[in-house]
This record gives C-alpha cells, structure tokens and sequence, in this order.
C-alpha cells in the first residue's frame, strides 16, 4: 500500500532547479519526521535531507548542503525538496520517506514513496 507519493521529478540542465514533492493521500503525516533519500544506478539509497515534525530542524547530507532545501507545509501534508545547482551526480530515484522519529539512515523510516527520478544532464 502507498503510503507516500512523491512528484516534480524530471530531466534538467547541470546548474538548473527543480522542486519534488511529496504528498500523502489519505493518512496524515504532519506529526511525523519526514526525509528524503535518493538512489543512483547500481548504489545504495542514501540519505539526502530531513525535517522535524515541527519543521524547526532540517538536516542535510554533505553533497547537498547549501544546495537542496527541505520543508515542510503540516496543513496541507506536504513535504518538498528544493533542489538547486543541481549536478550530474545528484542524478538518482528520489524517495520520500516518513516516520515517528527523525533519522538520517533508511531502516529507521517505515513510510515510503515509489520514488521520483531526477536525472541532470551535463
């Protein structure tokens, strides 16, 4: 069952933007940490971003800081990753994932998204 779905994936240009989102239909998130994490062809899923339930918190991967931005919007059960300078390398399926407590690794979230791919040109 679907917990997450994510959205706003797609191809750029090495420096553009994009914004992904991600929704959840039907259950309601707003009290759970929420994060963002990305595999690439042939590696691992890793941890890219993620909030606090509150949104007064964010961390970041070190490839992305200063570059992605996570936030959340509780009201309307979004959360979104602005993504800018994209690279090349940040070529990857985007997932959203959901959870009671906040993590940077992938076991410690039980809610997933089916994924968004981001591919970046250069």
């Amino acid at each position: 069952q679907v917990q997450l779905v994510e959205s706003g994936g797609g191809l750029v240009q090495a420096g553009g933007s994009l914004r992904l989102s991600c929704a959840a239909p039907g259950r309601t998130f707003s009290s759970f940490a929420k994060g963002w994490f990305r595999q690439a062809p042939g590696k691992d899923r890793e941890f890219v971003a993620a909030i606090t339930w509150r949104g007064s918190s964010t961390y970041y991967a070190d490839s992305v800081k200063g570059r992605f931005i996570i936030s959340r919007d509780n009201a309307k059960n979004m959360v979104y990753l602005q993504m800018n300078s994209l690279k090349p390398e940040d070529t990857a399926v985007y997932y959203c994932a959901a959870d009671a407590t906040l993590g940077q690794e992938r076991h410690e979230y039980h809610y997933w998204g089916q994924g968004t791919q981001v591919t970046v040109s250069s």
